[in-house]
């Protein structure tokens, strides 16, 4: 039977063939059941109901040929000829999109945990490869993943499957110990531009994506895979545990650059997340690792911002030695070194983490608050002084003569501060002398602005005087 003749180019010509499909599926499981190595005959006979399928585009018949053609491999467990007629099915020539779409979810399970994704908490439901018990089911689960995800290379109505096993097999090579593989292998897949994706099954992937990278040492490509995710998408209701991965996964980021400001914008996003505020030992650890990285990051427009919003934030009152140290460093007075509270701080987990090959790590972030302090000291001591000798300005901040030169020097060439060291004299200016063209110029300047107030005040009291 045959209906929706060709007439002009218009429509397909398609023929019916339901029942006869069902019967020579009917036909092969009863060669299986009466033995297991009829499994070639019963495959022969579907091959040629599959291909008047094909040709005839009776999709639905199709459909149930192949599924049913996998399900005896299965039932046979014959792997090899499962391997083989995935591959034979989904390369005929002409072959309808929905038999493929078919094949590969029919065998998906086969490989892969497909359980209940939404009552998965890690969201790793639907990418986890079935376990194995023996060698031999390792490797032939393997090679099924790689020929189903060969099969969806390039085809659009299987974006989501090749996902699920790009990750699948990511596992698997991470499993092997083969971090560096599992790496290479998710980033051959660009889930941003996938669009039947929703939007935390991208974020989950490319989280993948950077925590791999970051474990295989490969720091830049993890930088430039972060960017792929937005942040305003992390700030949403119900991607808490996304966002808090996320800036975890930064902070190692910065942790290798020695970037402390960054890092103290990352623990500041987690601190800020609603499931961390909930739980006063993680917030705690958060707000502290913040004001600590803080302490150790340059002096900014920015870095005095977030100094003056911690120190708004009640919860600021609760670890005393936080709020002694951003106090201190708000207050424009010279600070001790090493500061109160130095030694708690240094004990908090941001400040005593390092990956393995950067044990250096300690002794840097020490030789930073140290360096941190002096320069603070030192811009308090241009704000007072216009003047000063070396030596007595070593002296208050506990600095050799060489230490104090060095440090203005530096902080003169990132252009924190205006200096100028008289050697001979041992004598250091912080304010710029100024010659007498420019003081006359700001003088002619006061005096205009005050002339123009006086001019509009008399203006005024003329108005108000009239009005009456």
């Amino acid at each position: 039977m045959s209906s929706g003749k060709a007439d002009g180019g218009q429509l397909e010509e398609r023929i019916d063939l339901s029942s006869e499909t069902e019967s020579k599926i009917s036909q092969a499981q009863t060669l299986i059941s009466s033995s297991p190595t009829n499994l070639s005959s019963a495959l022969s006979l579907l091959a040629s109901i599959e291909k008047r399928a094909r040709v005839g585009n009776d999709t639905p018949s199709l459909v149930k040929i192949c599924e049913a053609s996998l399900q005896l491999c299965k039932d046979c467990n014959d792997e090899e000829s499962l391997i083989d007629t995935i591959k034979m099915l989904t390369s005929r020539r002409s072959q309808k999109s929905k038999a493929i779409g078919a094949c590969v979810n029919k065998a998906i399970p086969w490989v892969l945990d497909c359980g209940d994704e939404s009552s998965s908490g890690d969201g790793m439901k639907g990418y986890v490869p079935l376990a194995v018990t023996n060698n031999e089911q390792k490797e032939i689960r393997e090679r099924l993943v790689v020929t189903l995800r060969d099969i969806t290379d390039g085809k659009l109505f299987l974006e989501a499957e090749r996902a699920r096993l790009t990750r699948a097999l990511s596992i698997i090579k991470e499993q092997d110990g083969d971090i560096a593989g599992a790496a290479d292998t998710l980033q051959d897949v660009h889930v941003e531009t996938y669009g039947s994706l929703s939007k935390r099954e991208k974020i989950e992937f490319i989280l993948e994506q950077m925590r791999l990278t970051i474990g295989k040492k490969d720091y830049v490509r993890a930088h430039i895979v972060g960017n792929k995710i937005n942040r305003k998408n992390l700030s949403e209701e119900g991607m808490e545990k996304e966002k808090i991965k996320f800036f975890m996964l930064m902070s190692e980021y910065h942790r290798h650059e020695k970037d402390a400001f960054e890092l103290s914008k990352d623990y500041f996003s987690i601190y800020s997340t609603s499931t961390i505020q909930k739980d006063e030992t993680e917030w705690k650890k958060a707000l502290q690792n913040t004001v600590l990285f803080l302490a150790l990051s340059p002096y900014s427009i920015e870095q005095q911002g977030m100094l003056h919003s911690i120190k708004l934030d009640s919860n600021l009152e609760k670890i005393e030695a936080c709020q002694k140290t951003i106090n201190l460093l708000l207050t424009k007075e010279i600070i001790p070194y090493p500061m109160p509270h130095q030694e708690e701080l240094q004990s908090y987990d941001g400040f005593i983490t390092c990956g393995e090959g950067e044990e250096d790590l300690i002794f840097h972030w020490k030789q930073t608050f140290r360096a941190r302090i002096i320069q603070h000291n030192v811009r308090v001591a241009a704000l007072y002084y216009r003047r000063i000798r070396g030596g007595r300005l070593a002296q208050l901040l506990g600095l050799t003569s060489n230490e104090l030169e060095k440090e203005v020097a530096a902080m003169v060439s990132n252009g924190d501060v205006y200096a100028k060291i008289d050697r001979p004299n041992d004598i250091i200016r912080f304010k710029q002398e100024r010659n007498p063209e420019t003081v006359l110029s700001d003088w002619a300047s006061d005096i205009s602005t005050l002339l123009h107030l006086v001019e509009t005040t008399s203006h005024l009291i003329q108005k108000e005087n009239m009005t009456r």
